[in-house]
């Protein structure tokens, strides 16, 4: 059985491009890969600046993994703080780490461009998110297009470090694999038709009560094509939306395909297309929803759940920890 790792950062609600792109996929393969999937608080620090905020959106985002799907008997769901050696991995790793593999991140040139200070913090997370990974020794990382630099990183620095401290017949670091996503799911666009995104505001939460979450749905951006004109699916934000979360080959997406590309007598608007993903998303999430609520309300719960899966990655990482000390000389 494989092992798979990975982790969202704390910022905000997820939405239906962290469910579509990562959170169906971690669902998906639960009943038959090794599961380690985190929050990742000490990542978050980078940016968050008030901790009554940043405790309220670690507790819900494991509510949401929980609520969206993830079995903790299937999955080991932690938190990034509660496994402290990978901080200690992350600066063995630092001292392999040459200065322009750093200068070369673009996610810190991105951050900084969009006004994010430019602390060590931020500029040293590519390694830190090497440590997350390499420390329960996995097979696959599942990451978005976006996150490819990162996973080349990782294995560079566990390359590194294995050439200066272990042999190829007894590495230290498992070379991990990335998993990149390339189907309708891996990129999800916002209501503004931009990349589905916390920072952008454009998202949409599938929690949400009912009449707040169709005005959303409503604001998506359309064009002013009339309804009894035919219209590209392909071209429009809605669509997108309905078949990343049901897939393209999906009889619902064809169907309403079909009433994009030849409206019916009485046509077919996007106003019409928007309803139809307003209904989808209570279709789909209708039990999750319900989930949401009972677990909002167990917090003893979620404790147990988080502490089951430190002790797991813990004792993971504790392994892989005394392997690269050892290595090192310490």
């Amino acid at each position: 059985m494989k092992r798979v790792l990975s982790g969202l950062q704390p910022s905000g609600q997820l939405h239906l491009g962290n469910y579509a792109g990562a959170i169906k996929q971690f669902i998906a393969m639960q009943d038959d890969h090794e599961m380690f999937v985190f929050v990742a608080s000490y990542h978050a620090l980078t940016s968050a600046r008030d901790a009554d905020e940043l405790r309220a959106n670690i507790r819900q985002v494991v509510v949401d993994y929980l609520a969206f799907g993830l079995d903790p008997k299937k999955t080991n769901i932690y938190l990034q703080q509660d496994v402290p050696q990978v901080t200690e991995l992350a600066w063995l790793l630092s001292c392999v780490c040459p200065k322009h593999m750093m200068d070369k991140a673009t996610s810190f040139k991105d951050k900084t461009a969009k006004g994010l200070a430019a602390s060590i913090g931020l500029y040293t997370y590519p390694i830190l998110q090497a440590a997350d990974i390499l420390s329960v020794d996995p097979d696959l990382v599942p990451v978005g297009e976006d996150q490819r630099q990162h996973i080349e990183i990782t294995r560079d620095l566990a390359q590194k470090f294995n050439h200066h401290f272990a042999s190829e017949e007894d590495p230290v670091f498992k070379i991990p694999d990335a998993m990149i996503r390339t189907d309708s799911g891996a990129v999800v666009p916002g209501i503004d038709g931009q990349k589905m995104s916390k920072s952008y505001n454009n998202g949409i939460d599938p929690f949400m009560d009912e009449k707040p979450l169709r005005k959303r749905i409503m604001k998506i951006v359309s064009d002013s094509t009339p309804v009894d004109q035919p219209k590209d699916p392909d071209c429009d934000t809605t669509y997108q939306i309905f078949t990343a979360l049901v897939g393209k080959d999906d009889e619902r997406a064809a169907v309403l395909r079909d009433k994009y590309v030849n409206p019916p007598a009485d046509g077919f608007g996007y106003g019409h297309a928007k309803q139809a993903l307003f209904e989808l998303i209570l279709d789909e999430f209708g039990e999750a929803r319900k989930r949401r609520i009972d677990l909002m309300n167990d917090a003893g719960y979620v404790e147990e759940v988080l502490k089951d899966g430190a002790a797991a990655a813990s004792e993971r990482v504790a392994a892989v920890t005394a392997r690269a000390r050892a290595a090192a000389g310490l």
